[in-house]
This record gives structure tokens, sequence and C-alpha cells, in this order.
């Protein structure tokens, strides 16, 4: 069995995370957060499935008031939850929210840096030292904020909304990433502040694990032990969005790293927790499955066996158990070898879908979709069913489905296209990070990413 990182303790309302504590397991309602009785019946429905943190989306000064009064239906109902504001590109609102909620979520990428365009900035060392300034300035009074109320931080860094200072500095690398947490978390210390955790999140499970235990070693040499929060954002649905997940976050929790957990997935958020749940409870089984797995390396070739009681389970021991040795390259091929009978096909697909989440084979499709929150701008479930039915026979193209523009850009990168919600009933097309239709309607942007991908595929006329 792994050791547990050791980690200080953040208090977030009734319930703390770190130190000898339990794995926290978390999910994000998808609802409008200025309707009151949508949130609280969504995270009803999370809290009854285990979920220990419930999340919202604070857009506007609106919705962070709007947390008063959710937070107040569900004390009424006797719940005490702690709730979670996610602000992006207002810091203000990380202000408000702090207020009414028992944790904000700010994002380096965009609270004080403006929105990431891709433009590349050069700055001298002392102007660059003049933004990190600017940074301080408006923290301190955030941070200041929080104390009188006893509110606890995520500084949560998303790969996909890295300000175009940290990558004009450090490039598209887990050191950027790294260091845009760290610039931040150093502020906290400094204004002797505690109560917070740290994320830092990726649609590709190598950059997301490889970033992780960066922050880890670069936070043990400032001598800093804050707890993490783990997710591998953009992750999907279905049985590619679990296995993803359970690849990236497993791939950490078998080395004792991570003290809360959200998988996300493009799905119901109620969803997500017993899938979050299960992937702590193999945390033993799963550990002792990757030793075995790694001794039983030969010609580049893992040689797992493994059983369980029903295929979901199957798909995240397995992507738990090898995904770190996967993405460590410490081998590039599969064997998957029940212990009990079981289809040798579904085996051979399987041990592709965990070769595809850590990046070393595609065999079909990709599709990098949010999980929505209630900044989504069209229905994602049945928007992402629409694009894998019309998408399907592009074998090892990426995909991006993302409700709003957070993260779309960054993630585009990572994907060949990305269809991005834009406005209401609007949609932006992308080429990886660039925008090569803006503001089609919704009625008409399947069949134009169709055409889209069709026209890039076709062979170049020649001269």
């Amino acid at each position: 069995m792994s050791i547990r990182r050791i980690s200080s303790v953040a208090h977030v309302g009734n319930i703390a995370i770190g130190g000898d504590n339990p794995i926290r397991v978390q999910s994000m309602t998808t609802t409008n957060t200025n309707d009151t009785e949508a949130c609280v019946a969504q995270a009803e429905r999370i809290i009854a499935a285990g979920g220990e943190l419930v999340r919202l989306t604070t857009q506007g000064t609106r919705e962070a008031e709007n947390m008063k009064n959710i937070s107040a239906a569900l004390k009424a109902k006797g719940i005490m939850t702690p709730l979670v504001a996610d602000v992006h590109f207002n810091a203000n609102v990380a202000d408000v929210a702090a207020r009414y909620c028992e944790k904000v979520r700010i994002n380096p990428g965009n609270y004080v840096d403006p929105a990431r365009t891709f433009k590349q900035l050069e700055y001298t060392d002392e102007e660059y030292q003049a933004e990190l300034r600017k940074i301080d300035e408006r923290l301190v009074p955030f941070i200041n904020i929080c104390k009188e109320h006893h509110t606890a931080v995520r500084i949560g860094v998303n790969h996909g909304s890295l300000s175009d200072r940290i990558m004009s500095r450090y490039g598209d690398t887990p050191a950027g990433i790294v260091e845009s947490c760290m610039e931040f978390l150093r502020i906290f210390r400094r204004e002797q502040f505690n109560d917070v955790v740290i994320s830092i999140k990726a649609s590709n499970t190598v950059v997301m694990v490889q970033s992780v235990r960066l922050l880890v070693q670069q936070m043990d040499q400032e001598d800093m032990h804050y707890p993490l929060h783990l997710g591998v954002t953009e992750a999907g649905e279905g049985e590619d969005g679990r296995i993803k997940s359970a690849v990236g976050i497993g791939a950490l929790l078998t080395e004792g790293i991570g003290d809360t957990i959200r998988v996300s997935l493009s799905e119901d958020p109620e969803c997500e927790i017993p899938v979050a749940r299960k992937l702590v409870e193999l945390i033993p089984e799963c550990t002792r499955l990757r030793a075995e797995a790694e001794a039983s390396i030969q010609n580049d070739t893992i040689t797992l066996r493994v059983d369980a009681p029903d295929m979901e389970t199957l798909q995240l021991k397995a992507a738990m158990a090898v995904g770190a040795l996967l993405i460590d390259r410490k081998a590039t091929k599969l064997v998957i070898s029940p212990t009990t009978s079981m289809s040798p096909t579904a085996l051979v697909e399987l041990a592709d879908s965990i070769l595809q989440a850590t990046r070393i084979k595609f065999t079909k499709t990709e599709y990098i979709s949010c999980p929505g929150c209630g900044r989504t701008l069209y229905d994602l479930q049945k928007t992402i069913a629409r694009i894998k039915e019309a998408t399907r026979e592009f074998v090892g193209l990426k995909i991006g489905i993302m409700g709003c523009i957070v993260n779309g850009p960054g993630e585009m990168a990572d994907a060949d296209f990305g269809y991005v919600g834009a406005g209401p009933g609007k949609v932006s097309l992308y080429r990886q990070k660039e925008c090569v239709e803006k503001n089609i309607p919704e009625a008409e942007a399947v069949d134009k990413l169709l055409e889209l991908i069709r026209k890039d595929q076709q062979p170049a006329t020649p001269n």
C-alpha cells in the first residue's frame, strides 16, 4: 500500500481536507446559479450520492450574491455540506463569494492577468516583477476577506487557461503550470493564510501527472505542504471518461498524492461521485497491482492480471494500476489478462482505451468534453451524442467539446478541432487554438464542424 503524502490541513466549513483526514470527493452543479431551487435540488442529489463538497459557478456578482440564498436553503434542510464558488475572469466576484461560501476557487490564469489570447509577450525582469506586484495588490484584499469570514481557498490552475504572461516566459510546459500556482501560493503563505487547497488540471493525463508531481517537488523545496485536489479536466463521458480519469487521478493516488478528488464527466454531476469513491476505495489494491504490473514488463509490454465483479470496476482497476507506468513510458504495450472468463475482444478494447488515455496509441476518435456547469451555453450531453455520431469515422482525431469559453481555446490547443459555446444559441469552431468560425447558430454547428473536419482531411491538391 502506498504511503500517503503528508500535507497540512485546510478547514472548509465543517470538513477538513488533508493531513490524516479521508480523501474527500466532490462534484459541481450544472444548473444556473441564479436558479436557487434548481441548484439546491442538484446539490442534494450530489450530496445523496456521497459528495462532500459542492461547487457552483459564479461568473458574475449576481451569481455570487445568490450563493447566500442557495446556502440558506440547504441549511434550512439541515444540509451543512460546504459550498464552493468557482470564479473566472473577475476578481471582484471572488470578494463577494467569499462572504457567502465555505470556499472560493480562483484561477491564476485569469484572476488578474487578462484572458488568454495566445500572444507572445516580452517582459524585462523589472516589468515581470511589476506584473507580480499587480497580483499581490489584488490578492491581499481577497485574502483578508477570506480571513474575516473563515473562507477557504482553492488555487486552481488549468492547463487550458494559463495566462499569456506565463506562456510567454515558460512556454506551454509543466514548469509554467507550476509557477502559475506558486506565484499565488507564496503570497498566501506570506499572509499566513493556511486554509488553502491546490489543484493543477489538464485534459492531457501526461501533462496533468507530470505537473502535479513537479508541484509537489517545488512545494517541498519551499517547505510548503498544502493539500492537493486531483482531477483530469474535460475527461469526457462514458467508459472513456472513466478510464481517462482513472489513469490520471489513479497514477497519483497510487503514489500517495491527493487529498480530495473530482472525476469530471460530461454526465449528470451525481454520476461522478460513485466513480470518485471507487477510485479512493481501490487505492490499496491498485497500488499492489501497479507493483506487480511493473514487475511483469518484458519486451516493452505490461501484462496485467486483474479481476473485477463488473466491467466498470475492471476498467477503473486496470487504468489505475498501469496509468503511471504508461505515462512514464516504462512500457508502451499492454495485455490485460483477467483471472476469470471475460471476452478477449473487450479486454483488447480496454487495453487500447488505456493506451489512448495515456497518449501512446490512438485507435478511435478522442473527445475532450467538459463536464458542464452553470456557464454551459447548450445541452452538453445531447450535443456530445450528436458530435460523436457524426465523427466516429475519424480515427485518432481529437475533438474538443466545451460548454463555454473558460477553458475552450486552451484545451483546443490539445485538440485538432473544437466546438465551443460562444453565447446563447451560438457556437464557435476552432482548428486547434485558432477560432475559424464565430457565432454559428447552434442548429448548424455540428454540420459545420463536420464540414470543417472533412475539408481538412482531404489531401492537398498538387500544383
